[in-house]
């Protein structure tokens, strides 16, 4: 078995977490701009477009993940952890599908919905719904919470295994070695 991930998979494990932590710095700027004013919409569509264009390379980077097996982790490390790596990565995933889906849904049950980079318009395939629209936002909005909470610690755990030199950090590491 690989001791590393697929060059792919590494390569979008990288973009993506990039792209992510972008786009939820971008939705929390975002907050501070007045509603109901043009810069929001030509903003909030960039974040949307953006948002959509992250969506399909999370969809590209989960069927790589599916179309190749993860490295083994190593027998030192405990049951534990490895349950709790899993569980930690499955979690990941989830969130990210659900992040983009639901701010897409969302813009779909609104009067505005999508104007890809301020240029197409995606008419809005649902109903203008108050109600609809609100729970697919809350959604959204819990999403990032979860997901930045995760990513956080996450980090934190390829930090630990970074420093221990474990083998685990460098099954994702770009580097070529």
């Amino acid at each position: 078995m690989a001791s590393r991930y697929a060059r792919s998979a590494r390569v979008l494990h990288w973009l993506v977490a990039s792209l992510l932590l972008a786009q939820c710095a971008f939705g929390f700027w975002l907050d501070g701009i007045a509603r109901n004013t043009p810069a929001r919409g030509y903003f909030t569509n960039l974040h949307k477009s953006t948002g959509l264009l992250i969506g399909l390379l999370i969809l590209l980077r989960l069927y790589v993940r599916l179309r190749h097996r993860a490295p083994a982790l190593p027998p030192t490390l405990a049951a534990w952890q490895q349950r709790l790596a899993a569980s930690s990565h499955h979690l990941l995933y989830l969130l990210m599908l659900v992040l983009p889906l639901s701010g897409y849904l969302a813009s779909n049950f609104s009067k505005h919905g999508v104007k890809f980079f301020n240029l197409l318009a995606l008419p809005p395939w649902g109903s203008d719904d108050k109600a609809i629209y609100a729970v697919f936002n809350q959604s959204h909005k819990i999403s990032v919470v979860l997901l930045l909470a995760l990513v956080a610690l996450h980090l934190l755990a390829a930090l630990w295994h970074g420093l221990r030199r474990d083998g685990i950090f460098s099954r994702i590491s770009l580097r070529p070695y």
